[in-house]
């Protein structure tokens, strides 16, 4: 008997033994329990919007914004309830995780001097002239006198004392509500220039504090409107301080064939500097926003059937006309598709950017979806008759305005001729974007270097998930995995990055992981797409879009695209859809079916949703009224990630 209760201790033992080896071993390796304890890996996706407009903006404040001043940006953008200027509460359904309260650097917080009989501003002329007209009502001639300094890129103030008073009250203002971990303000503002009525406009986004933002006056465009002077501002910034900062363009869409010309300022062709400079200073573009989608033009991706989303096209911002070859230098795919041509010659791509979104919302409110728009401008919030309201205000040709001295002859009628030409309504605003940024933490310094690294994807409103991963090891079978993020860092590189050195023996084509999870409280999806650019044999570009994954069962082609519409479940009278269609989440893994390892080249991933109703249906459902047959009812959001290159 007492051997048969000794006979398993040996293998008891022998079992703990073996236990304690394994725990031992393990502890010596360095890994513990939790996989999780000592991961770096970005795990969070934050969205934000680094294109918003306070009452402290010229324009907006000019346009009626009075009420929306910077507290009450922050206090909306953390999820709180405000009230607009038609006095209806409004508040975002869920709060933004971050924010760049961008006003324009050019009359910066001078509107809000004007309301405070701010002594420093009254000082000079300008102002005292502003004072009187602000007082008496008449907004119209501060906006035109405004508007025409702008266009001649002239400052009518010129007084150093103000611009130091406005932005001191600036940084002021984000390092008060900015919350590390919970929310992040960044210290910011947009430089505006507009040479020629064209859109040149940057976001210019600080990393840092008071303490170092604070030790400069930012540069606008009224010292000089080249952006090669914007990015010697920052250059300058970095020396002097030891921070960091970034420029962010957008309005691609509307900038005359400018933003991404071939040329430099000066008419001459792009060189290696200016190249590396470009790419050193901004590595993001807003790709979309509430003046139009700039990701592609149906003119040039004619087989692009999403190409025509939220289309400006027939003019630039402040110039009449538009030309053909305008669209190579205006649209973001081409001129990732030159960025190769570029780097083909000089070995630098200045086009080597990533994409984000934002609203550039001029009502201090950012809100971005179809069902909680609030217009462009504070003339435009929720109304019955907004959807008609044009953009700009019209000036009288003829008006018996006082110009600024030393303005060029016939400008007022000039201007006054393009307010009434180059007008936009309000119904061809789209309800767009949001930034989403893929970071460790939600602190400025970790969302900042997301950005800088180019971890980021533009969403046109909803909060959809996106990862996307490139590399030359992934498997079929990694798409399944239940931590693709971990698989795709160690296999690979994520959105933003670079793979360099495929396998000329083997020509290995590289591969990829794409996983999208849709809007919790939102729209499923339709299908994930990736688009590639590349340069080819001849030393041309070319593209080619692949659905890689397409909901509700539809066949991919042989030609790598899914022929078969996903249906609409919209009642545009209603203003209302269902989630009978579509998928929740798409998660794939695809191989380039035609890659050539010589070829330089670039991929990003497009996520569209099934359709649902558009901002201006909900409107018509709200007040009752039958808006023109060409305003669009219905749309289809997405999200663009940031590309990933291949360089051979």
């Amino acid at each position: 008997m007492p051997r048969l209760f000794l006979r398993p201790f040996p293998r008891l033992l022998l079992c703990l033994g073996s236990l304690a080896i394994l725990l031992v071993s393990s502890a010596a390796s360095g890994e513990g329990y939790s996989p999780y304890a000592e991961d770096e890996l970005p795990r969070n996706v934050y969205f934000g919007d680094t294109h918003i407009h306070s009452s402290w903006s010229a324009d907006a404040g000019n346009m009626g914004n009075r009420r929306i001043d910077p507290e009450q940006v922050y206090r909306f953008s953390r999820g709180e309830t405000v009230t607009a200027h038609n006095g209806m509460p409004v508040k975002l359904r869920r709060p933004l995780d971050f924010i760049l309260l961008s006003d324009h650097a050019e009359y910066l917080g001078v509107m809000n001097m004007l309301d405070e009989k701010d002594p420093v501003l009254l000082n000079t002329e300008t102002g005292k002239r502003w004072s009187e007209w602000r007082s008496a009502g008449e907004d119209l001639k501060v906006f035109a006198d405004f508007g025409i300094s702008l266009l001649e890129s002239r400052d009518i103030i010129q007084d150093k004392e103000v611009e130091r008073t406005a932005w001191s009250r600036v940084i002021a203002n984000a390092d008060r509500w900015n919350d590390p971990g919970r929310f992040t303000a960044f210290i910011g503002y947009e430089w505006t220039s507009t040479p020629n009525g064209k859109n040149l406009h940057r976001n210019v986004i600080f990393a840092d504090d008071a303490s170092l933002a604070g030790q400069v006056i930012p540069v606008s465009s009224f010292d000089d409107p080249r952006p090669e002077s914007l990015w010697a501002f920052m250059g300058e910034y970095e020396n002097k301080t030891g921070g960091r900062i970034l420029a962010i363009p957008h309005n691609s869409n509307v900038s005359g064939g400018l933003m991404f010309a071939l040329e430099d300022s000066d008419g001459n062709p792009i060189d290696k500097a200016y190249a590396e400079e470009r790419a050193r200073r901004e590595p993001l573009v807003e790709v979309t926003q509430y003046k139009g989608d700039s990701e592609a033009h149906p003119f040039l991706s004619p087989n692009d059937e999403f190409a025509d989303y939220e289309t400006w096209d027939r003019a630039a911002l402040g110039a009449a006309g538009h030309e053909d070859s305008y669209f190579q230098a205006e649209y973001a795919r081409p001129a990732l598709k030159n960025g190769l041509v570029l780097e083909s010659q000089l070995g630098i791509n200045p086009f080597k950017f990533g994409l984000i979104g934002s609203t550039d919302a001029h009502t201090g409110l950012g809100a971005a979806g179809e069902d909680n728009f609030w217009g462009k401008a504070t003339k435009t919030e929720a109304s019955a008759d907004r959807w008609k309201s044009g953009l700009f205000p019209e000036i009288p040709a003829g008006s018996d305005f006082q110009v600024p001295e030393g303005t060029s002859d016939g400008v007022l009628e000039n201007f006054a001729a393009q307010s009434a030409s180059v007008q936009w309504y309000e119904w061809e605003m789209a309800a767009s974007g949001y930034a989403a940024v893929w970071a460790k933490e939600n602190t400025r310094a970790a969302i900042f270097e997301a950005m800088q690294r180019r971890e980021t994807y533009a969403t046109t409103g909803p909060r959809m998930t996106v990862r996307f991963f490139g590399g030359f090891e992934f498997e079929d079978e990694d798409a399944s995995n239940p931590d693709l993020a971990r698989v795709g860092y160690a296999k690979g590189v994520p959105m933003g990055g670079d793979l360099v050195g495929a396998d000329r023996g083997k020509a290995k084509a590289p591969s990829f992981l794409v996983a999208a999870l849709r809007d919790p409280e939102g729209a499923n999806l339709d299908r994930v797409q990736i688009v590639k650019g590349w340069l080819d044999e001849s030393g041309a570009t070319r593209e080619r879009i692949y659905d890689v994954a397409v909901s509700d069962g539809r066949r991919i082609g042989w030609k790598g695209r899914a022929q078969k519409s996903v249906g609409s479940t919209v009642d545009v009278e209603n203003a209302s859809w269902s989630n009978s269609i579509g998928a929740s989440s798409l998660v794939t893994y695809w191989q380039d079916p035609n890659f050539e390892p010589t070829q330089r080249a670039f991929y990003y991933v497009r996520v569209i949703e099934i359709p649902k109703p558009r901002w201006t249906a909900y409107d018509a459902k709200y007040f009752g009224v039958k808006m023109d047959d060409q305003v669009p009812m219905t749309t289809q959001d997405r999200a663009y990630t940031s590309p990933i290159w291949y360089t051979p």
